[in-house]
């Protein structure tokens, strides 16, 4: 008898065995996904691990798989050792990682499904919410448990279903729901007799009397080549109803009387590039330097980190390095931070390779990832792949070359759910695995990657002047403390040297960008009266409010609240507004700017694929004059008509409790600094802090990143932070706070019977409540020398020896190794 190891989409450690039928014991192989059943009633999509014929050593009962849905394997070999890797250096489930690496599309599972007895008589009144549980069924026999809460509004509908459910009113079942289904698209053809020129003369006498019917089937004629095989070509409905200026109604008639007939066929819902391809842009001397000296790390080391200026052309050279990796018929991962970035990139790169380009990203429906999964998974041509983290679970046959573009941004880290994966790093990994090289780009590298360079376990490749010669920059800062101390600055968020310099760049004809890291109206309301401020009633942090939904907003959970007319407290209507964010930013640039046309790019307003590529499209063909943004306008995005950014407050950027605050904030001003003044003209950039003289705004000023990095790396060193040490948080929640507390300090008590000293915590995070959990942490300080495996096995020998006390089951536990 064999047996399968199966992996399943839940949060499970490992993977579970089910007896194979033996009608599908030749069928079923490592890779493929079956049907299985878990649990009391629930069926999942399982990925099979291994196929054996070891008997389990199992008191309970070898369940059975229940379907096999492929004929053959939806992975590469290659993947399941990659999962393996993520789940054991990351610390999360196998099951975590398979639930983020395949597409929802291609993950079938079952439901609850809630069925109303029509038959069902009730012999005492209902209550309240149960009558509105039955009212909600209205003509539908069958509804799912979410579209029970949607229609009753009910926050708890289990209970009310439970009671009916006792009285014989309804009876639930589980269903599997549908995953991925091809689209379908209606073509029209020719009736077989008509392809005969005297049946067809007929034809055409005939229709000599409905002349819209007969410029019909010239039309299709005409287009289609019908009646010349060599020629001949498919046309759908919608294209001939399209071309020929007609309607669906003078189709049906000429359908009816079997002229034409109607087939459904299968079509790809992805995009392919119809237009001519243009040629590779010659690469300038220093972009050909820089493209050898590439080659020759990638002769001796397996990771190159290309440190090239903002607007040096780093884009051409990967261009370049593409073009190669496809002659030697390699496929090409291009990673990118933001959905935001592969807008603007993807024409480009659709002008160069064409159909060959895939983009990949959470914006894509289930069925359109599904189709680029499965297109990889079938084909064996050279692809380039543009995409964002995720993109790297996608089956790749042979990885030739990843490019990690930007890669000091912190996107690239997976926050929440598991796994909490680096893209980066994992992208390292990957290219191993296949035998590929990574290159990584970036103005401003992250600290870690840079000091892997300069101690050789990178390649180190430096690109300092910007293409064309176009000079960097110049960066003014303005000292908003002085301002404001002089009454200049009293109501405004504007220095009237920005002010100036925007209103010289619309008189050029140049446009603005505006920058701050920070989405709505303002951050905070506080009571003039008693002190008063709203905060969320599932987080502990106050509501930010947003003007254009006159709404508070929790930017943890998404909790909305109406802003009340007056405090709930006091009842003062004296309601004041703390802070600023991009819309209090838009409406005072409307005041200022008046003939100005505005726009915002934040995560309210381009929620959408459309929302992002109508924004980014508008401002890069001139439409839109001033550009108000968060960190998305920082990575990457090129426009050629700016001449003016402002940041309106740098000082909130660098005061942050966070090690790598400076870092971050001298990375971040010197992104945003780069969209002024690219291609031919010198830009100006406006930064407006409190602090003039603070060291890292100096070195902002002057671009100075080496002095930066050797500043932050003196400091890491004697602290005992990253590139020197290794960091894994240790995070604990529970509603229950004083078990939470209890548990953490013996949790972190066990975990400093091993590591000693590494230990720290422990402590309550700034944010100390998140979603109703009460939030600690502990700290782990390993030095970067230890090997990690030795460690990863001691803290998961510490996890289950804390299982032994029962209040540290109730705890909801994760490690975030290496976070950022």
């Amino acid at each position: 008898m064999k047996y399968a190891d199966v992996i399943l989409p839940l949060p499970l450690e490992n993977s579970y065995i089910y007896r194979i039928p033996s009608d599908l014991e030749k069928a079923v192989v490592p890779g493929c996904r079956v049907l299985v059943h878990f649990g009391k009633r629930k069926y999942y999509t399982g990925i099979v691990m291994l196929v054996h014929e070891h008997t389990p050593d199992s008191e309970f009962e070898i369940k059975e798989i229940y379907a096999l849905l492929d004929a053959t394997p939806i992975l590469r070999r290659p993947q399941l050792r990659f999962w393996q890797w993520i789940a054991s250096y990351y610390l999360c489930k196998l099951g975590d990682v398979y639930k983020a690496a395949v597409p929802s599309g291609l993950k079938l599972e079952s439901e609850t499904v809630v069925e109303y007895n029509e038959l069902f008589e009730a012999d005492t009144p209902l209550r309240r919410n149960e009558q509105s549980v039955l009212d909600a069924f209205g003509i539908k026999s069958k509804l799912t448990i979410s579209e029970l809460e949607k229609k009753t509004g009910l926050r708890n509908v289990v209970s009310s279903i439970t009671s009916l459910m006792a009285r014989g009113a309804v009876k639930i079942n589980e269903e599997v729901k549908r995953g991925f289904t091809p689209k379908m698209q209606t073509f029209i053809r020719l009736a077989t007799r008509y392809h005969d020129e005297s049946k067809l003369h007929d034809v055409f006498l005939k229709l000599k009397r409905a002349p819209k019917q007969e410029a019909l089937l010239l039309c299709y004629l005409d287009i289609s080549h019908a009646l010349n095989p060599s020629l001949a070509q498919e046309l759908s409905k919608k294209e001939l109803i399209d071309k020929s200026g007609s309607n669906s109604s003078i189709l049906d008639v000429l359908i009816k009387r079997g002229i034409f007939e109607s087939y459904e066929k299968e079509v790809g819902r992805l995009q392919v590039s119809v237009c001519r391809l243009q040629t590779l842009t010659p690469l300038t001397v220093d972009q050909k330097k820089a493209h050898h000296e590439i080659h020759d790390v990638f002769k001796i080391k397996d990771v190159c980190l290309l440190h090239g200026v903002t607007s040096s052309g780093k884009t051409e050279i990967y261009t370049h390095l593409i073009d190669e990796a496809f002659k030697q018929r390699r496929q090409v991962l291009y990673l990118l931070p933001e959905i935001a970035i592969t807008t603007q990139i993807t024409e480009r790169l659709a002008k160069l390779f064409g159909d060959k380009l895939l983009v990949y990203h959470s914006k894509f429906s289930d069925n359109e990832r599904v189709e680029i999964w499965n297109k990889l998974l079938h084909e064996n041509t050279p692809m380039l792949i543009l995409g964002v983290r995720s993109s790297l679970f996608l089956p790749f046959k042979d990885l030739g070359l990843i490019i990690v573009d930007e890669e000091h941004e912190n996107t690239y880290k997976q926050q929440e759910p598991a796994p909490r994966y680096h893209a980066r790093n994992a992208a390292i990994m990957l290219a191993n695995m296949h035998g590929g090289k990574t290159l990584l780009g970036s103005a401003t590298p992250s600290i870690d990657s840079y000091y892997n360079a300069t101690i050789g376990k990178y390649g180190l490749v430096e690109l300092n002047s910007r293409f064309g010669e176009c000079l960097m920059p110049e960066i003014i800062p303005v000292d908003t403390k002085e301002l404001k101390r002089k009454k200049i600055m009293k109501d405004t968020l504007f220095s009237p040297l920005l002010v100036r310099k925007i209103h010289t760049a619309l008189e050029k004809g140049e446009q603005s960008i505006l920058f701050q890291n920070r989405r709505g109206f303002a951050p905070m309301i506080e009571c003039r009266e008693c002190g008063w401020v709203p905060h969320c009633m599932n987080c502990d942090v106050s509501l930010t409010y947003h003007k254009y939904h006159n709404q508070l907003e929790c930017h943890y959970c998404g909790y909305k609240e109406v802003l009340p007319r007056q405090c709930p407290q006091c009842r003062s209507t004296e309601l004041k507004m703390m802070g600023f964010g991009t819309e209090k930013i838009e409406e005072e640039v409307a005041s200022l700017f008046p003939s100005a046309k505005v726009e915002r790019l934040d995560f309210d307003s381009a929620k959408t694929r459309n929302a992002y590529e109508r924004i980014i499209s508008d401002f890069e063909k001139g439409k839109t004059n001033i550009l108000i943004g968060t960190q998305m306008l920082s990575k990457g995005l090129d426009f050629a008509n700016v001449g003016v950014v402002g940041i309106l407050n740098a000082d909130s950027l660098m005061n942050y409790p966070d090690f790598r605050a400076h870092e971050r904030a001298f990375q971040l001003m010197i992104q945003v600094s780069g969209r002024a003044g690219r291609r031919d003209k010198r830009g100006v950039v406006i930064l407006q802090t409190s602090q003039p003289e603070h060291p890292i705004i100096r070195m902002v000023q002057q671009f100075a990143y080496k002095d930066m990095v050797s500043l932050q790396l003196s400091e890491r060193s004697m602290f005992h932070y990253p590139p020197y040490y290794r960091l894994i948080v240790v995070i604990l929640r529970s509603r229950n706070e004083a078990t939470l507390e209890e548990m953490s300090v013996l949790h972190a008590n066990t975990l400093r019977t091993r590591f000693g000293e590494r230990v720290l915590g422990p402590v309550i995070p700034p944010v100390t409540r998140v979603q109703t959990f009460h939030v600690r942490k502990i700290l782990l300080k390993i030095e970067a020398t230890v090997a990690i495996a030795p460690v990863r096995e001691i803290i998961e020998s510490i996890h289950v020896e804390m299982q032994r006390y029962l209040p540290f089951k109730q705890l909801l536990v994760h490690y975030d190794v290496d976070p950022v």
